[in-house]
C-alpha cells in the first residue's frame, strides 16, 4: 500500500476527534448500576401498584407483577424481601407526597371551616386527579386500604394520622364551641366520601344518566368541602338534636 493509500484510509484528525468524542458521550450517557436499580424499581412499584389497585394485598403474586414487569420473580426478591414490603413501599411512596401538600396547604390555609376542608381535600383531588394514571391506581388502592379492616386501618394510622390531627386542631379553631366527638365524626364523613371519589367506580355515572361522573374531579372540588363544611357546622351547632342523651 502507498502512502497515499495509507493517508486516503486514515481517518482525519476531525474524524478521530468526533469518534472519540461520541465514545465519551456513549460512555456517559450509560446508567451506573444505581441508576439501573432507581429505574427498575420504580417500573416494579408502578406495576405492582396497578395490579394492587384491582386486585388487593391478597389477589397479586410477586410472579404476576414480574409478569408485568417482564422479570423473572426472583429478581424481585432482590429488590423487596416479599410482596407485604412490596406493598408496603408502593403505597408509602404516594402518601409522602400527598402529606406533603396536604400540610402546607393546612397550614397556609388557617381560615374558616370551608377554607381548612378545601386545604384538606382539593390537595387530594388535584393529586389523584390530575396526576395521570399512576395516582389513578394509588386513589383506588388507597380507597381499597381504607376500607380493609385491622392491617389497612393500620397503614392508614401509620401514614395519615399526623395530617388528619392537624386538620381536628385547625376545625377546633374554627368551631371553638364545638364538642371533639362531632368534629371526629365530621372527619369520618368526610374521608367517607373523599375514598368513595377515589375509587371511581361509576356508580353516579348510572344513577345520574351521565348527569354526575366519577371521573370528573372539577366538579367534585367544586362541591365536596362545601358540602363537608356544611354539614359539620350543622352537627357542631345542633347539639342537643344530633347528639343522644347520655345520662
Amino acid at each position: 500500500m502507498t502512502l497515499s493509500q495509507q493517508s486516503a484510509e486514515r481517518p482525519a484528525p476531525s474524524a478521530l476527534r468526533n469518534s472519540e468524542l461520541s465514545n465519551t458521550q456513549a460512555r456517559k450517557k450509560r446508567p451506573t448500576k444505581a441508576e439501573q436499580r432507581a429505574e427498575t424499581t420504580e417500573l416494579i412499584l408502578d406495576e405492582a401498584e396497578y395490579l394492587f389497585s384491582l386486585h388487593g394485598l391478597h389477589g397479586v403474586t410477586l410472579k404476576d407483577v414480574a409478569k408485568r414487569v417482564g422479570v423473572h420473580h426472583t429478581l424481585l426478591n432482590y429488590y423487596f424481601d416479599d410482596k407485604q414490603k412490596l406493598f408496603e413501599a408502593v403505597f408509602g411512596r404516594r402518601a409522602v407526597v400527598a402529606n406533603e401538600v396536604r400540610m402546607k396547604a393546612l397550614d397556609e390555609y388557617d381560615r374558616a371551616t370551608a377554607g381548612k376542608l378545601h386545604a384538606f381535600l382539593d390537595t387530594n383531588l388535584d393529586l389523584y386527579g390530575e396526576g395521570g394514571d399512576q395516582w389513578r391506581h394509588s386513589g383506588r388502592l388507597a380507597a381499597l386500604v381504607s376500607n380493609t379492616p385491622e392491617w389497612g386501618a393500620n397503614m392508614f394510622d401509620e401514614w395519615f394520622d399526623p395530617v388528619v390531627l392537624r386538620l381536628i386542631e385547625l376545625l377546633k379553631k374554627a368551631l371553638p364551641d364545638a364538642a371533639e366527638e362531632d368534629l371526629f365524626w365530621g372527619y369520618h364523613f368526610t374521608t367517607g366520601a373523599l375514598m368513595l371519589t377515589l375509587a371511581r367506580t361509576g356508580r353516579i355515572d348510572k344513577l345520574s344518566g351521565g348527569l354526575a361522573k366519577s371521573e370528573d374531579f372539577s366538579a367534585v372540588k367544586q362541591r365536596m368541602a362545601r358540602f363537608m363544611a356544611a354539614g359539620i357546622v350543622e352537627i357542631c351547632d345542633g347539639k342537643s338534636e344530633a347528639r343522644p342523651d347520655k345520662s
